[in-house]
């Protein structure tokens, strides 16, 4: 029996048409596509309320995947549409889930048989439980045969607002899914670069003694644009920095360099490892909010399209925050993101003690500092010292690095969606956040959420390098 990823399968995006979709998904899929990583038999059902013939549609998709000269082959374009179909309906009737039930069952009978059905929510966050509740009620989630034919679903983040939110979605696709079905993105996990600090630190075992508190003065986890909000105001005005990033991609990064070594590499014991750390991080106190916590917007935000008057959400936040387990006892970890900065960069500093000369050993100008670059220019650097030429003992630092980008043999980096959308049809869960991660992620977050009230939304100018 071949294996079920090679078995037809059907991708149904919900809000085919909007930015997440046109931007990534469909791009990676015709990436997918054009490596023949795709089942042979293999469709996109694209559902959304607006309008279209089937050219229509089929110009609609072509101008949206902004495909640039030489990219793909014009044949391999050409079939790739031939894939995707579209299903008009509204996300609250009943009557268009019928109508994609019966396209579905359609595409099944051509086929001769049962398919996988894959289906993605590419639609704001506040639309997924009624979604849910549709799919389960049209029996869309049901597969089509005890033997072949699995259904999956993906969600974006963020995964709820709070605790609470994040709770109730969670079981209502408990009632949909088991949990080897819910793949629950967040798309910095399938970074490349952020997936070569697991190799770096368990590759060579020359680091992996010094990763403790023994010998790791601090962590600085950053995350910058320098873009403001580029028409997602309203989007963004009902989350902030905090829900945006910082609940996901900045803690799964804090996960990544504070974990412990799982017992193997499979996707439950990585996730294991990494829910390990995200429980373990230590609450904030209210008390101890305005030591710990710094809430800042960028001047001009509320005149930003799409955003409410008079708004105070966040563009900026920084936390200090701290991991209870022993390998990091009084080891802090600053998680750091904005908008509106001086450059765009996301990286990890892991700052190392100076052992030798106590007097230094904070002194961030006499450290050791070994720096993840996850984008742009993908790469790794340490910070060494070495004697300067000449009488006495003196010492100046100088930097070691390596760039993906000036290796030949690595090619051009994998697109995260295009990394997630592969391991999605194999059923490899190791790059989706699970159910404990969601859970632990959010009781550290949460805390500070009730207390934004009592911090000062410090203003900073677009294109600062900090906030104070």
């Amino acid at each position: 029996m071949a294996p079920t990823a090679l078995y037809p399968t059907i991708f149904v995006i919900f809000g085919i048409t909007g930015d997440l979709a046109s931007r990534k998904l469909l791009p990676a899929l015709l990436s997918l596509y054009s490596k023949r990583l795709l089942p042979k038999r293999f469709a996109i059902v694209g559902f959304s309320r607006r309008p279209f013939t089937r050219e229509e549609f089929r110009e609609f998709i072509r101008s949206k995947l902004n495909i640039r000269v030489g990219q793909f082959k014009e044949e391999d374009v050409k079939h790739f549409l031939d894939h995707i179909i579209y299903v008009q309906g509204l996300f609250d009737q009943p009557d268009s889930y019928k109508a994609l039930a019966n396209r579905l069952t359609e595409i099944d009978k051509s086929w001769g048989q049962c398919s996988n059905k894959l289906f993605h929510l590419s639609v704001p966050p506040d639309l997924y439980e009624g979604i849910l509740h549709q799919i389960h009620d049209s029996k869309l989630a049901l597969p089509c045969s005890d033997e072949t034919g699995w259904t999956r679903i993906l969600i974006e983040k963020p995964f709820g607002n709070n605790t609470k939110t994040a709770q109730q979605l969670d079981a209502l696709l408990g009632k949909l899914f088991k949990e080897s079905q819910i793949f629950r993105i967040d798309h910095y996990l399938a970074k490349e670069a952020l997936q070569n600090i697991l190799a770096f630190r368990f590759a060579n075992s020359m680091f992996e003694p010094l990763w403790n508190a023994n010998h790791i003065d601090r962590v600085h986890i950053k995350l910058f644009e320098s873009i403001g909000m580029n028409g997602r105001g309203k989007f963004y005005d009902s989350l902030g920095a905090i829900r945006d990033v910082g609940q996901n991609h900045i803690l799964m990064m804090l996960a990544l360099i504070a974990m412990d070594k799982p017992d193997s590499f499979s996707a439950t014991d990585i996730r294991n490892a990494r829910s390990q750390v995200l429980r373990k991080l230590s609450s904030i106190p209210e008390r101890h909010i305005h030591e710990k916590v710094v809430r800042g917007q960028y001047n001009g935000y509320i005149s930003e399209e799409g955003v409410a008057a008079g708004s105070k959400t966040e563009t900026y936040v920084r936390i200090e925050a701290n991991v209870g387990l022993s390998r990091w006892k009084n080891v802090p970890f600053y998680l750091e993101t904005g908008k509106a900065m001086a450059e765009t960069k996301t990286e990890i500093d892991v700052y190392f003690k100076n052992t030798e000369d106590k007097k230094h050993e904070h002194d961030p100008v006499k450290q050791n500092i070994l720096t993840f670059r996850i984008q742009p220019d993908e790469g790794i650097k340490i910070r060494f010292f070495v004697k300067t030429p000449g009488p006495g003992l003196i010492t100046e630092s100088k930097i070691l690095k390596f760039k993906y980008s000036d290796v030949t043999s690595f090619g051009v980096m994998p697109d995260d969606y295009e990394r997630l959308l592969n391991d999605v049809v194999t059923g490899d869960q190791t790059l989706f956040a699970s159910t404990d991660e969601i859970m632990a992620s959010w009781k550290f977050i949460t805390p500070i959420l009730e207390g934004w009230s009592k911090l000062t939304l410090k203003k900073y100018n677009k294109g600062s390098a900090d906030v104070e």
